[in-house]
């Protein structure tokens, strides 16, 4: 159970890896509005970094870079991890960031069978209800 655990916990972090620069403003009619270019000149905006790569919609002539490249098939499994005091409280961390991305407003990227992928509403539910379920069974303590 600790085996599978450490392994949701490292997929929920791996997209933490790779950061974008996008922008954030709210235009007259208050519609919240994010892009990758800057808004237009004299608008109000922030610039958020988001994690993990998100792949262009369909019809956008941008190719996506790809900056991970996935490990070599022969590449060893990580080594488990033990029941240790510290590794428990990075596990806690880990899992309490991890709740806080799942809940925030932004979208949610994650490693789905070797390429990033967004999370839908649903996927995301399940993956809140996950990380509940081990943040309660592992640092219900802490």
């Amino acid at each position: 159970m600790s085996r599978s655990l450490i392994a949701v916990a490292l997929l929920l972090v791996a997209p933490l890896l790779a950061a974008q620069q996008i922008y954030k403003w709210t235009d007259a009619k208050g519609t919240v509005h994010y892009s990758q270019s800057a808004p237009p000149e004299g608008t109000r905006f922030q610039q958020v970094k988001l994690t993990g790569g998100v792949e262009a919609p369909a019809g956008t002539t941008e190719q996506p870079r790809v900056e991970n490249t996935p490990p070599p098939a022969d590449t060893p499994a990580p080594a488990p991890m033990t029941d240790t005091p510290a590794n428990r409280a990075k596990l806690c961390a880990t899992l309490k960031s991890n709740l806080a991305t799942l809940q925030g407003t932004g979208p949610v990227v994650m490693q789905q069978g070797g390429k990033p992928a967004v999370l839908s509403d649903d996927q995301r539910k399940q993956q809140v209800a996950t990380a509940n379920a081990q943040f309660q069974q592992y640092c219900s303590g802490q």
